[in-house]
């Protein structure tokens, strides 16, 4: 209770500019938001550069913050936002180092062997589409249960309510049909 107090206190002065109550909010919450980084997302590096960010967009806002009762709780929530976002913005740039042949072959490629292979990918996805389109909406059902759920047939045949036999000719046909039209 002292310490929720306590930073009630030093959160208020740190919105009326007083730069020694940030730094002792600082000095206080810092490790706790890491630590409680770390649980959420189970990387220190991210963790504390998350915290770093939290601490210096309060001080950048500080003359627009409101009033907050529970200052460790209103931080936590904000670190764990800014986490969410270090970690979506991260994802999506493996999925593009991924896209582009994150084995490192991508960085020896010149510009235009990038293109094509950007070009090529995109054929692919397109092939792939068309196919798609040729299956049935059940085929469809189950293929992405199958291949982008990571279902096992017995999964498969439980969750449609079919036998176990049944997905499995239903993802075979589908197959089939996918072959047929990446071969023409």
């Amino acid at each position: 209770m002292e310490n929720k107090l306590a930073h009630h206190l030093l959160w208020e002065r740190l919105r009326a500019a007083d730069k020694d109550a940030f730094f002792d909010l600082y000095k206080e919450l810092y490790y706790p938001l890491v630590n409680f980084g770390i649980r959420v997302c189970a990387d220190a590096d991210i963790s504390s550069e998350a915290t770093d960010l939290v601490f210096t967009t309060i001080w950048e806002k500080h003359e627009t913050l409101s009033r907050v009762d529970n200052v460790e709780a209103y931080l936590r929530t904000f670190l764990k936002r800014k986490l969410l976002r270090i970690l979506e913005r991260k994802k999506k740039l493996s999925i593009a180092l991924n896209n582009a042949g994150a084995d490192g072959e991508w960085m020896e490629m010149s510009y235009e062997e990038f293109i094509v292979k950007v070009q090529s990918d995109e054929l692919v996805r397109h092939q792939l589409k068309n196919a798609l389109e040729k299956l049935t909406f059940r085929q469809k059902q189950l293929i992405h249960l199958k291949f982008f759920d990571g279902l096992s047939y017995e999964q498969i045949a439980e969750q449609t309510n079919q036998t176990i036999k049944t997905a499995y000719n239903t993802i075979y046909d589908a197959l089939k049909v996918l072959r047929k039209e990446f071969k023409s």
